[in-house]
């Protein structure tokens, strides 16, 4: 189970690596750092998080399966959400209601934080290879 959510989350993390690094290069390009808060988010939670709890599911076994995929879907919706909702939060291109673009900001944030409370709990149950 793990191999598996190991290599989803290192090909989201690659996107995010993508995108961060992107909006990096158009921002200098630019000589606008306006965005500096959401392109750290996307390139520390969304590729450099992602990608490291990839590579644990790649090294260790977890005794727990289902701990697993929960971690692994919360850290994804969670680090989407948190940046989307920063993007938003900063920018709101498409004029929609402060009140949802503060919810959804927030909310990604939460699993965000659930997923790094659910990383700790998974490193406790990982068996014993030796």
């Amino acid at each position: 189970m793990e191999k598996k959510w190991s290599i989803r989350l290192i090909r989201f993390a690659a996107i995010f690596g993508v995108i961060g690094t992107f909006l990096g290069s158009k921002m200098s390009g630019n000589m606008d750092y306006s965005l500096r808060p959401i392109h750290a988010h996307i390139l520390l939670v969304g590729w450099l998080s992602v990608f490291a709890w990839g590579i644990f599911y790649k090294v260790y076994t977890v005794k727990y399966k289902k701990l697993v995929s929960i971690q692994a879907i919360t850290a994804m919706l969670g680090a989407f959400g948190l940046t989307f909702g920063m993007w938003m939060y900063n920018l709101n291109p498409f004029n929609l209601n402060e009140a949802f673009v503060l919810i959804s900001f927030i909310v990604g944030g939460t699993l965000l934080l659930l997923s790094f409370a659910l990383f700790v709990v998974v490193t406790f149950f990982t068996e014993d290879t030796n």
